[in-house]
């Protein structure tokens, strides 16, 4: 078994070495690969409002996107290549140890351990962003009501600007007094580097803004929502914590009968493990468990403002 594996990975490495392949050209052949290609009778079916659903290319947009908002464009090219490598991995595995029922399931659930990792550090950034954000977005609110005038209300807060905000308020400064004298255009542009509704809507505010000052006295409210929802989140962290560890706990359960009935019954282990219709069991016991994981991790998440 040892040999099969060495031998899997020294094949692997000469397809690399052979066809030259790259991160980035791994990630771009993936990309073209699950790139929307529609008809003319889906263009049409779009145009008309009916928007065609392509879930896997938009993940792996939003995912890229999140990655270049947070300065790590290029790690979305050694995910990918990862991803690839565990897919391969998952592959070669379930046929090594015999049961090729196992083998859609394995690979996928390789394939999607560096996305759920990658995740979860994006998550750590989001929620570190969230919390500066509503402090930030108050102090600049509460100045610019005094001052009437958002650049003079950014240029004497952002000593108390936080990373990662300050650099992005930073730009915003420069790009409204050294390339262009547009308020309005400085703030479409400062809209779109945090993928956060409230923060876009106070942008938008904003913008109103510029042209109604009377407006101005919404933004308060606007940043209220930030505190609304941090506050609901807190009160259903220990809730959604206690079910995904009710989940694993029930995960590990199922996967800890295999080395349990390995002790306690070898000819039901055997029976598991080497017959076919054990091993259509194993299968379909993956399959639930990659599912349910799945959406376990979409339903536990915290919760949004959408607009």
């Amino acid at each position: 078994m040892i040999l099969s594996i060495i031998a899997s990975v020294l094949m692997i490495l000469a397809i690399v070495f052979l066809l030259k392949l790259t991160p980035n050209r791994i990630a771009e052949d993936l990309m073209n690969m699950i790139t929307p290609n529609d008809s003319l009778r889906d263009k049409a079916w779009n145009l008309r409002g009916n928007k065609k659903k392509h879930t896997v290319y938009k993940k792996l947009m939003g995912f890229k996107s999140a990655l270049t908002v947070t300065g790590k464009s290029k790690q979305f090219a050694v995910v990918c290549c990862v991803s690839l490598c565990l897919f391969a991995g998952g592959m070669i595995f379930s046929a090594l140890i015999g049961n090729l029922f196992l083998l859609p399931v394995l690979s996928v659930a390789f394939a999607l351990l560096p996305f759920l990792y990658t995740a979860n550090m994006l998550s750590y950034y989001e929620k570190q962003t969230k919390d500066e954000l509503e402090t930030t977005l108050s102090i600049i609110s509460t100045s610019y009501v005094r001052s009437d005038d958002i650049l003079s209300a950014v240029r004497e807060n952002i000593a108390y600007i936080r990373p990662p905000l300050r650099e992005l308020f930073q730009a915003f400064l420069g790009d409204a007094i050294a390339v262009s004298s547009n308020t309005v255009r400085a703030l479409l542009i400062l809209r779109e580097k945090i993928d956060e509704p409230i923060f876009r809507e106070w942008c938008d505010t904003l913008i109103q803004c510029q042209e109604d000052r009377v407006l101005k006295d919404t933004l308060q409210s606007v940043v209220a929502k930030l505190t609304d929802v941090r506050i609901v989140n807190n009160e259903l962290r220990t809730m959604l914590s206690s079910v995904r560890n009710e989940y694993w706990m029930m995960v590990a359960l199922v996967v800890g009968n295999i080395p349990l009935l390995y002790l306690l019954n070898r000819e039901w282990f055997n029976t598991l493990m080497f017959q076919t219709s054990g091993k259509i069991v194993l299968g379909i016991c993956g399959a639930v468990i990659l599912i349910t994981a799945l959406f376990m991790q979409k339903f536990t998440k915290p919760i949004t403002y959408r607009r």
